[in-house]
């Protein structure tokens, strides 16, 4: 898919799409770091209908559409890359980690497999950070080798 990427002058810069059904969408990334999603007129493309979003509107909007994103590219991983597989694993209320930070589990360290993501409620966060702790509920994703990504559940699932 191309994206046609414009600088605008004073304001910032404009990345613009077309859909397979050929509708352009837009994004406008302002020098002050507001975003705006355009919808362009199908009969007309110089109209366009502007929806201004916040950054938290703008972040939700971005994990909503990325979270399908990355399943897909973990399912893209798993056929290119013989032995690689992800688990998801909730986090219980008596899970030893529950309430502890991710850098404490040094789930990386001993078994060798990635926490990629963790899905809170609704959302998704990707790639946290070491600092990241725990919640019962979360649904941890895992990815390395069948023996690695087994040992990060287990030491998750640890109560």
């Amino acid at each position: 898919m191309d994206i046609e990427r414009t600088a605008l002058p004073g304001i910032g810069l404009r990345h613009v799409f077309t859909t397979e059904r050929q509708r352009q969408i837009g994004v406008i990334t302002h020098s002050t770091g507001r975003q705006d999603l355009v919808i362009y007129d199908e009969d007309d493309p110089d109209s366009a209908e502007l929806i201004v979003l916040t950054p938290a509107e703008a972040g939700v909007l971005a994990e909503l559409l990325g979270t399908a994103r990355i399943v897909e590219r973990l399912a893209e991983l798993h056929r290119q890359v013989e032995g690689l597989m992800s688990v998801q694993v909730t986090i219980t209320a008596s899970c030893q980690y529950a309430g502890r930070s991710l850098a404490e589990t040094r789930a990386r360290s001993r078994t060798g497999a990635s926490i990629v993501a963790v899905v809170r409620n609704r959302d998704v966060i990707v790639s946290p950070r070491p600092d990241f702790v725990f919640r019962p509920g979360d649904v941890v994703v895992v990815v390395g080798t069948e023996e690695g990504a087994s040992a990060v559940a287990a030491i998750l699932s640890d109560g």
